[in-house]
């Protein structure tokens, strides 16, 4: 990762980082009520234009951990989500969130031990991570989910996401699924999720990335 596709905004109290590469363009900052980030403006992030506490949430709310922030004078530092989601969005990427261990990402992408947006339609030249391939694509898949999983005994911990040599995304840790509309559908510890873009049983992997001849590179 090139120290040229992370740009840092620094504060009084409190920087920010903004990773080019992770970026999707969701908005979620853009469209935070204040002036921590305003298009046209230079530089677009001010980290002193509000209160420190809404810098780390506005920062929090970006789905691909491409925004992360450092307190100066505190030991404040982000905390994983209670449980581990993975939202399967709308003709679009995975939306991970929790306590996230990604088999094989340098330490240096801070973002995503917490939130990532992982490919899910097997064209991003940045894969594992989303590029918003799906779109040049025409990728479709509405997000529904028909299988249940069992319930959890518990929530939380560590959740390892190993993606598989020309397969799918291996997830071994607790977790619930939710589907497109938001509904918490599937739950479980271990699940093999598509990453082809292929399978007939999305988003779970049924093996259609051997026929498409899928590559993870």
């Amino acid at each position: 990762m090139s120290k040229k596709e992370i740009y840092p905004f620094a504060g009084n109290e409190v920087d920010v980082a903004w990773n080019k590469q992770l970026c999707i363009h969701i908005g979620e900052c853009g469209q935070a009520t204040g002036d921590l980030f305003v298009k046209g403006r230079q530089p677009w992030c001010q980290p002193d234009q509000v209160a420190s506490a809404d810098v780390a949430e506005v920062c929090e709310r970006c789905p691909s951990g491409a925004l992360t922030y450092t307190f100066k004078s505190s030991d404040k530092t982000e905390s994983a989500d209670t449980e581990n989601t993975v939202q399967v969005v709308y003709n679009g990427p995975y939306f991970v969130r929790g306590d996230l261990s990604i088999d094989a990402v340098p330490a240096s992408l801070t973002g995503v031990k917490y939130r990532a947006a992982l490919c899910r339609c097997g064209q991003s030249k940045n894969k594992p991570f989303c590029d918003n391939s799906h779109e040049k694509i025409n990728f479709r898949d509405y997000g529904a989910v028909g299988e249940r999983g069992e319930a959890l005994k518990e929530s939380g911990g560590v959740l390892t996401i190993k993606p598989a040599k020309d397969g799918p995304l291996l997830l071994s840790g607790n977790v619930t699924i939710k589907a497109g509309s938001g509904r918490a559908a599937w739950q479980g510890d271990n699940v093999a999720l598509c990453r082809c873009g292929a399978s007939k049983n999305k988003p779970f992997c049924d093996g259609s990335h051997k026929q498409a001849g899928f590559r993870s590179h």
